[in-house]
C-alpha cells in the first residue's frame, strides 16, 4: 500500500523524531523513503543549518537501515511545495511533525500540519513528539470510536507500525458508562470483546487478525479524550495512533473534538493519521 513515504524535516527536533517513524515505517514496507526540507522565508541562519544537520543524520541513519532514501531541499512556502512534491513523485503517505501552535491553537484551522492535512490528497500521518528520546515504542494504544472510516488502511498502517518496533497493539474503546457497568476498565479476550463492540471496531480487528497481529482489547468506561490520556498515563503507553477528526468546525465548537483534546494532553507520543487511500 505504501511505496514512497515523505517525511517533512524543519529547524525543530520535533520533525527529527517524526522523519524516524517515517523511516522505521519505510523499511518494514520496503518503500522509498523521501526526506524533504523546505526553508520558509525569514528562516534563520542558525535554523537552516540546524534543518540541515538533521537531514544529514536522518540519511546516514537511513543508509545504516538499508532503505532507499532520496534528499530534497528548497525554499518557499512549505505547505504548497510540500504538496507538489507528493504529486510530482506520486508520494503515498507523509509524515509531518506538529508545532507548539497545533497544540495551543484551538481546531488547529489554519496552521501547517492543519493545511497538509487538507491539501495533501494521499495519507497523511501529523505526528506529536512528547519524548524526544523514544522513538522505539514498545507498546502502542489505538482508539478506535464506534464508526470507523478507512478501516482497511488505519489496520495496514497499525500492523506495520508495530512490525516496524516490535510493539504490543492495544485496541481501546471507550464506551459511555452505564449503571450496570463495571467501574474501571474492562479488560476482554478478543472474543468476549468483540460481542460487546460495535460492527466497525470489530471489522476493524478482523483486518488486524488477517495481518497476523496480535492485540489486547479493552473497553473504558466515560468520555473519549479523557479515557484514552487516562489509559495512556497510567499504563505508560510509548505512542498513541489515532484516525484523523471528521467532524466539521461548527460540530467541534458544540460536541467537541476529542482528537484536538488528545493532542492537547496526550502524555505520549501521538500520530493521528488521515488516511488517503480509500478500502481499496
Amino acid at each position: 500500500m505504501y511505496r514512497k513515504i515523505l517525511a517533512a524535516v524543519n529547524e525543530h527536533l520535533n520533525s527529527e523524531v517524526s522523519a524516524r517513524y517515517a523511516m522505521h515505517l519505510a523499511k518494514d514496507c520496503s518503500a522509498k523513503f523521501y526526506l524533504c526540507f523546505i526553508a520558509e522565508k525569514g528562516l534563520s541562519p542558525a535554523g537552516f543549518e540546524g534543518a540541515e544537520k538533521a537531514m544529514k543524520r536522518l540519511f546516514l541513519k537511513a543508509e545504516d537501515l538499508d532503505v532507499c532514501t532520496e534528499s530534497i531541499t528548497g525554499t518557499g512556502d512549505p505547505v504548497k511545495e510540500i504538496s507538489r512534491i507528493a504529486r510530482q513523485e506520486d508520494i503515498d503517505l507523509v509524515f509531518a511533525s506538529t508545532r507548539r501552535e497545533d497544540v495551543e491553537k484551538r481546531f488547529y484551522a489554519g496552521t501547517v500540519a492543519r493545511s497538509l492535512s487538507l491539501s495533501l490528497r494521499c495519507s497523511v500521518a501529523l505526528v506529536r513528539v512528547v519524548h524526544m528520546g523514544r522513538v522505539h515504542p514498545k507498546n502502542i494504544l489505538v482508539p478506535l470510536k464506534a464508526r470507523i472510516g478507512s478501516d482497511k488502511e488505519r489496520a495496514y498502517f497499525i500492523a506495520r507500525m508495530a512490525r516496524s518496533f516490535g510493539s504490543r497493539v492495544i485496541v481501546f474503546h471507550a464506551v459511555k458508562p452505564v449503571r450496570k457497568f463495571f467501574e474501571g476498565e474492562i479488560h476482554l479476550t478478543p472474543a468476549e470483546l468483540e460481542k460487546k463492540l460495535p460492527a466497525d471496531v470489530s471489522g476493524f480487528m478482523e483486518h488486524l487478525r488477517r495481518l497476523d497481529i496480535e492485540y489486547e482489547g479493552k473497553l473504558f468506561p466515560g468520555e473519549t479524550a479523557r479515557s484514552i490520556t487516562i489509559e495512556a498515563f497510567a499504563k505508560r503507553h510509548d505512542l498513541i495512533i489515532m484516525g484523523a477528526s471528521e467532524r466539521s468546525l461548527l460540530s467541534s465548537l458544540l460536541k467537541g473534538n476529542p482528537v484536538e483534546d488528545v493532542l492537547r494532553e496526550t502524555p505520549c507520543d501521538l500520530i493521528i493519521l488521515k488516511p488517503g487511500h480509500e478500502n481499496k
